[in-house]
């Protein structure tokens, strides 16, 4: 069965840090483009971090300098990780897997306290 499992969300206070992942069921994972998209109540998603199958990255202008999206060919993981949050990040972030799928995970609450 195809599935995105993402962990890692939880409750932390304004500066510090989570480290959310993503275990992918997929065939041939490298060939992925795989990114995270958060949505806040009341807001649509967004696009927070992608990564190319190549290594190219892209960041929503919110998190950069701020955020790392990573992956692991071998686990077939890819990470997020979010260093000097605030209380703005707080939202229900998704893991995307795009290339003969478009996959979606389930989605990890992250909770940033002021």
């Amino acid at each position: 069965q195809v599935q995105l499992v993402e962990s890692g969300g939880g409750l932390v206070q304004a500066g510090g840090s989570l480290r959310l992942s993503c275990a992918a069921s997929l065939t041939i994972f490298s060939k992925y483009s795989m990114s995270w998209y958060r949505q806040a109540p009341g807001k649509q998603r967004e696009l927070v971090a992608g990564l190319t199958s190549s290594g190219s990255t892209n960041y929503a202008d919110s998190v950069k300098g701020r955020f790392t999206i990573s992956r692991d060919n071998a686990k077939n993981t890819v990470y997020l990780q979010m260093n000097s949050l605030k209380p703005e990040d707080t939202a229900v972030y998704y893991c995307n897997a795009r290339w003969v799928l478009n996959i979606w995970g389930q989605g990890t609450q992250v909770t940033v306290s002021s």
